[in-house]
């Protein structure tokens, strides 16, 4: 909807991108607007902007006064979006419970999820945007629903059934439940982690694992998943790090939609990163450490979705994807906005697509 600048608040999520008096907006599509955000737009003289409907807590957004309202396919999105937010703040109650000792209840996980999920997959391209919502100072809570969102959709994709998806899932969205035994003061933390620091947070699989070891809404390879989803392939990883003990197929979804949104999403320490960028670390530097079928699975799936989409590139400049080559699905064609020129990054390595708006 678009709404009077003067109404708008914090927490306002930017739907089209704010013009400005040249061809590159002042703000992008997708930014959450804070107090110096307003500023900046009040000092533009930005009349009115294009916002959805719910705030980045999942509150529902209501001004003073509308101008007019989106089209059918831009409020079915949106509608995704608000139940996408509220999820994530509902998981953000439920995990402040396991921090103070309340035992994970596993079904009202499924209540929140599977709806979501089932949501999710009757527009999927929609998963691919949701790395723009997720706010540092929840990263967790968004972090724990878009894996789960994601596994589920990798699962899907390789053909499971359904039981196995669903069961997926659950598993994606509760891998990181045992951090809730961590320390408050290092999941907060706003800079990097101390060695001592970072070595309590990889027991969090085990935590995990003792916090469901005995409810019986989730299947015994899910709970292995939990325990496995930082071990890697070449033996590298953790909690247990063995080479000859390859994950369980369940471990091997989950370890690649885990690492993959974190790498996509701002953290406190680290700017996010594009899909493109990280798949093809993923693929190149990470080789041997994630199974290939998977990444290649998710890779088809960020890459089916991104053809007309606008990128920023490294170089500063904004393009529209035109063509992925199979051969190299990471470095796209690209039509440049402002020339028109066309640029094949496959030969152009010293340029990558920063962001996708």
């Amino acid at each position: 909807m678009r709404v009077k600048t003067q109404y708008l608040v914090e927490g306002c999520i930017i739907s089209k991108d704010v013009p400005g008096l040249t061809s590159r907006p002042i703000m992008n599509a997708k930014t959450i607007l804070t107090q110096d955000l307003l500023e900046v737009l009040k000092a533009f003289l930005v009349p009115e902007v294009s916002v959805e409907r719910t705030l980045i807590n999942g509150l529902r957004f209501v001004p003073k006064d509308v101008i007019d309202f989106e089209t059918e396919e831009v409020e079915e999105k949106a509608s995704f979006i608000t139940a996408y937010l509220k999820t994530v703040q509902e998981y953000k109650r439920l995990f402040k419970n396991w921090q103070a000792g309340s035992p994970v209840d596993v079904s009202k996980v499924r209540e929140i999820m599977i709806p979501l999920f089932e949501t999710a997959m009757q527009r999927p391209s929609d998963l691919f945007t949701l790395r723009h919502y997720c706010e540092k100072e929840d990263y967790l809570f968004h972090h724990a629903i878009t894996v789960g969102l994601l596994s589920g959709y990798i699962a899907a994709k390789m053909n499971f059934d359904l039981g196995d998806i669903l069961q997926i899932v659950l598993a994606g969205s509760l891998v990181d439940c045992g951090m809730a035994r961590i320390s408050p003061s290092i999941l907060e933390k706003k800079a990097g982690l101390t060695s001592d620091e970072f070595n309590e947070v990889k027991k969090h699989p085990i935590f995990g694992l003792q916090m469901l070891q005995n409810t019986t809404l989730l299947k015994e390879t899910v709970k292995l998943a939990i325990l496995q989803h930082h071990e890697r392939l070449d033996g590298s990883g953790y909690p247990s790090g063995k080479r000859a003990q390859s994950p369980h197929i369940f471990s091997r979804i989950v370890a690649v939609a885990d690492v993959y949104n974190a790498m996509c999403s701002e953290r406190h320490y680290r700017k996010k990163q594009s899909p493109f960028k990280v798949l093809e670390m993923i693929r190149q530097d990470n080789f041997g450490k994630f199974d290939i079928t998977v990444v290649q699975t998710l890779l088809a799936g960020v890459t089916n979705f991104s053809i007309g989409s606008r990128v920023i590139l490294s170089n500063g400049y904004t393009a529209e994807i035109v063509f992925v080559e199979s051969n190299s699905p990471t470095r796209p064609m690209v039509k440049v906005e402002d020339t028109g020129e066309i640029i094949n990054l496959e030969k152009k390595r010293d340029i990558f697509i920063e962001d996708i708006v």
